[in-house]
């Protein structure tokens, strides 16, 4: 009997914290429902018509419109490009943050300073940093190209050429994303143990083998978490790509 009683009151406070829980969490939520989720389905149900965002009224034509997307050739080109533009600016941006990450583990003068500094273009605002890149990008003035003709190399088209447009603008996200891959890197490397490194460098590891079974492994988590979100940043750049294009 007062078994039961104590299960019965232990389920009440339960249910009293599964309660406050939810009023405390309820701030959080309900923007995130307001602003996230229900735009979701509500992007997927307009996807189901033909409402062309203008008129107040539409039908239903259901996935007609998935199947004229894969029908189209242009869309395959931009999914494509898009796919293109991901592992461009993805992998040489966490290859760079990493080794800038390796390097700011020796404590030098202005250290902090750098960091920040180097941080600076993630936080950014996007359509500020496209606008100065647009004029280091500039055919006819841009500092890039002078840079480039006083070390006697032909100037670039840059942006105004559509053989180097993908690569202009994966630099710039390049530029601006290493900083944010820097970040975590380096929170990463300061939870390898210390000892490890130590244990290697009795065995006659070289800083290579040190990085390759040690550094490597013990960062993976972060690599992973990187990876993916800045791959879901690429695939949905276009404020960027817009402005500069």
């Amino acid at each position: 009997m007062q078994k039961a009683m104590k299960n019965g009151k232990r389920g009440r406070l339960k249910k009293g914290e599964t309660r406050t829980a939810l009023l405390f969490a309820a701030p959080a939520m309900i923007p995130m429902l307001v602003f996230w989720l229900y735009p979701i389905f509500r992007s997927l149900f307009i996807s189901l018509t033909d409402w062309d965002y203008i008129s107040p009224t539409y039908s239903f034509v259901w996935f007609e419109n998935y199947i004229s997307i894969f029908d189209s050739s242009s869309f395959v080109k931009s999914l494509s490009m898009t796919v293109l533009f991901a592992l461009y600016t993805v992998i040489p941006s966490m290859a760079i943050g990493l080794g800038l990450a390796i390097l700011f583990q020796k404590s030098f003068k202005g250290h902090g300073l750098y960091r920040a500094l180097l941080f600076s273009p993630w936080v950014t605002p996007t359509v500020a940093v496209s606008i100065v890149w647009i004029w280091l990008f500039n055919v006819d003035n841009g500092l890039l190209n002078h840079l480039l003709e006083a070390v006697r190399l032909p100037a670039s088209k840059w942006l105004d050429s559509r053989s180097t447009a993908l690569m202009s603008v994966s630099i710039v996200t390049v530029w601006k994303s290493f900083g944010y891959a820097m970040i975590f890197y380096a929170a990463a490397l300061e939870k390898v143990p210390a000892q490890l490194y130590e244990a290697a460098s009795i065995d006659g590891a070289n800083g290579w083998s040190k990085f390759v079974h040690i550094t490597f492994p013990g960062i993976s988590p972060t690599t992973f978490f990187l990876m993916v979100m800045m791959m879901i940043t690429s695939l949905q750049a276009y404020d960027q790509i817009q402005i500069m294009t």
